[in-house]
């Protein structure tokens, strides 16, 4: 089975081998280096005239990228740390994203970004944060985070090569390591009612009365407790898995929330203005009283530590989970 990483670097290939259009553009990622985290390891190998090493220079390689894309191309860029898509957002926000509705569809902006993203390996305040909320509400750009529960590289394959807009494609860190499905067996999992949304209840359960829901690697840790919720407190929850973050959806959580009443979002952001935070207002001004409860987990509202004990304080964990979860049934 392969990992997330592998997962996603054949996704690369395969679209490459699809179309010759696809062209990946990044700082250190020929061979035999492949990139930070070698997510592009061997690709330059297999297509040395479409794998582009760059300055370090956020900015303009996504610049020309846009252009590239705007001249028919489907390029993709790889920016080496999410961290850095500050340094992308006038490209991204006021020109890839715009560009279709100002000069009247007459172009578009078949781009893909991809980036790694979050913390727990200690790398610091400035290459640990987790900041696609910072993206999601701008119209024209679509936020993908695939999870170990789907197929990262049939996602990333399949957008490159159909997309016409820009995409925005957050890989955690701590994802790549895992398999495919890896720890998910005990579960029965629904099929995707959009790209990526999964509903998993252990299998055998009795009637969940709580929905938990969780993107990227948070997914993985949500996984964790959902057991353990059964199992040591007899806490039983539907955990739903979304991997498109906008545009926002949330037919899936509705679907579930029509069972349980009850929603707990996780995140690895901060909480203010945060992903959870729309989709518990969106739950709010659909089903009103008859969501009973709400309740948001995300990291605390500080730079990441690099310090292992001081990070894992500061971050949604397991035990975070669990006590979170305890106290909405205890309500």
């Amino acid at each position: 089975m392969l990992s997330v990483l592998e997962s996603i670097n054949r996704g690369l290939s395969e679209a490459m081998s699809a179309d010759s259009r696809v062209i990946i553009l990044g700082e250190d990622i020929l061979d035999p280096y492949g990139g930070a985290f070698k997510v592009t390891k061997g690709l330059s190998t297999q297509f040395p005239e479409r794998v582009i090493t760059t300055p370090i220079s956020e900015a303009g390689i996504t610049g020309l990228a846009i252009g590239m894309a705007m001249r028919g191309l489907r390029p993709v860029v790889e920016i080496m740390f999410g961290d850095f898509l500050t340094l992308t957002a006038d490209q991204i926000i006021n020109h890839a994203s715009k560009f279709r509705w100002m000069y009247n569809e007459k172009v578009r902006v078949p781009l893909l970004i991809r980036t790694p993203m979050g913390a727990r390996r200690g790398y610091g305040p400035t290459h640990s944060q987790t900041l696609e909320s910072l993206f999601i509400g701008i119209p024209g750009l679509r936020v993908l985070a695939p999870s170990a529960l789907g197929d990262a590289g049939n996602l990333l394959r399949d957008t490159i090569l159909s997309t016409e807009d820009p995409v925005l494609f957050v890989e955690n860190k701590l994802l790549y390591l895992l398999k495919k499905h890896e720890g998910w067996d005990e579960f029965d999992i629904s099929e995707p009612n959009r790209p990526g949304e999964r509903i998993a209840v252990i299998r055998g359960a009795p009637q969940a009365t709580l929905t938990i829901t969780a993107y990227g690697y948070m997914s993985e840790i949500a996984r964790q407790a959902v057991i353990r919720l059964a199992y040591e407190y007899e806490v039983f929850a539907e955990l739903v898995i979304i991997e498109e973050l906008a545009p926002v959806n949330i037919t899936t959580i509705l679907n579930s929330l029509s069972r349980t009443h009850k929603l707990l979002t996780i995140e690895e952001g901060t909480l203010t203005l945060g992903w959870g935070t729309e989709i518990i207002t969106r739950a709010v001004e659909t089903l009103g009283q008859r969501l009973n409860s709400a309740h948001r987990l995300a990291a605390n509202e500080t730079p990441i530590p690099a310090s292992k004990p001081l990070e894992d304080a500061a971050l949604p964990g397991v035990e975070k989970i669990i006590e979170t979860a305890c106290k909405i049934m205890d309500k």
